[in-house]
C-alpha cells in the first residue's frame, strides 16, 4: 500500500511527538502531569501506563480511569498547582506543590516509572494554613536547590537513622547529634524555628497529653541534599501518613517540611492498595 505525501507527513509528525515525549525526563514528565490538573491539557496523560497503573489516594478509585474520574469531581477552573521542589531518586520521582485541589493543600507525591511511563503513585495532602509558623515560614517556602548529589546515599542513611531513632523508636537522647547546634529551620504550621523550639513544642503537646509517634518508615528517597520519608503513625489519637521532608547541610539536618494526613478508615477507599 502506497502512502501519500499527506501519509508520510502525519507520520513524521506522530514520530517527532514520540520523539519529543521520549526526550523529557522522568521530572518533567511529572512536572507536566501536575500542571494539567490546571491546564486540562490531556497530553501528559500519556506518561502513565494505563495498564499498569496503581493509585495509592485512597480517595480516587484505581488506574487511569479512576484518576480521570476524581478530576471530574473539580469545580470548572478550580484547580491551581504550583510545584515548588521536585527530585528524582533511580525510578521515583517525587514533588511538592502548592495545590488548590478541593480547597488549599500542600502535598507531597510520589511517581515510580517503568521504562519511561508512570506506574503507580502516592501522595499526602494537608490543607493549607491561612498563617505562617511561629517563625514565619509557610509549608513551602525556603531552600530549593539540590546539592551534594555525591551524597546522596549518606544523606539517605543519616535521616533514617535519625526517624529511626528519634520518631519511631523515642531515643531522645540522641537528637541533639543529628543538628548543627540549635540551627535548624522549620515549616511546619505549629513549630517555630531551632531544635529547642521543637523541643519545646513536642513537650507542651505532651502535657496536654498529645503525642506524636512513628511506628513504621515505608519509603527514604533523596537527591542530593534533599531527603525525603515517608512514615505511618500516631499523633495524638489520629492514625496518620507521615510526609517528612529534609535538608541536609555538613551532615546535619538544616531544614524541614512535612505533611501530615489522617488514613481513612479502609470502610471508605476508593481503591484497595493501601495507603503506602
Amino acid at each position: 500500500m502506497a502512502f501519500s505525501a499527506n501519509h508520510g507527513e502525519q507520520f513524521n509528525n506522530v514520530e517527532i511527538q514520540k520523539n519529543k515525549k521520549m526526550e523529557l525526563s522522568n521530572k518533567e514528565k511529572v512536572a507536566a502531569l501536575l500542571k494539567s490538573i490546571e491546564t486540562g491539557d490531556q497530553e501528559p496523560a500519556g506518561y502513565i501506563n494505563p495498564n499498569k497503573y496503581i493509585q495509592h489516594n485512597l480517595n480516587a478509585a484505581d488506574g487511569l480511569a479512576g484518576f480521570g474520574a476524581l478530576l471530574q469531581q473539580l469545580p470548572p477552573n478550580s484547580a491551581r498547582v504550583n510545584t515548588v521542589r521536585i527530585f528524582e531518586d533511580g525510578d521515583y520521582v517525587f514533588a511538592q506543590t502548592d495545590y488548590n485541589f478541593f480547597g488549599p493543600k500542600i502535598g507531597f507525591d510520589i511517581f515510580r516509572f517503568e521504562n519511561g511511563q508512570i506506574v503507580e503513585h502516592w501522595d499526602n495532602l494537608q490543607e493549607t494554613p491561612v498563617d505562617p509558623n511561629p517563625s514565619g515560614h509557610t509549608m513551602i517556602d525556603g531552600a530549593t536547590e539540590v546539592k551534594d548529589l555525591n551524597k546522596t546515599e549518606a544523606n539517605k542513611k543519616l535521616v533514617r537513622s535519625f526517624v529511626d531513632d528519634i520518631l519511631v523508636n523515642g531515643k531522645m537522647d540522641k537528637i541533639a547529634g543529628y543538628y548543627d547546634g540549635d540551627n535548624y529551620i522549620q515549616h511546619n504550621p505549629q513549630i517555630p524555628d531551632q531544635l529547642s523550639g521543637l523541643g519545646a513544642t513536642l513537650d507542651a503537646l505532651a502535657k496536654q497529653g498529645i503525642f506524636m509517634k512513628y511506628d513504621k518508615i515505608h519509603k527514604v528517597l533523596g537527591e542530593g541534599n534533599f531527603v525525603l520519608v515517608v512514615s505511618e503513625g500516631h499523633f495524638g489519637k489520629d492514625y496518620n501518613a507521615f510526609y517528612d521532608l529534609f535538608r541536609v547541610e555538613n551532615g546535619k539536618i538544616a531544614e524541614h517540611w512535612d505533611v501530615i494526613e489522617p488514613i481513612t478508615p479502609k470502610s471508605e477507599w476508593k481503591n484497595n492498595n493501601g495507603k503506602f
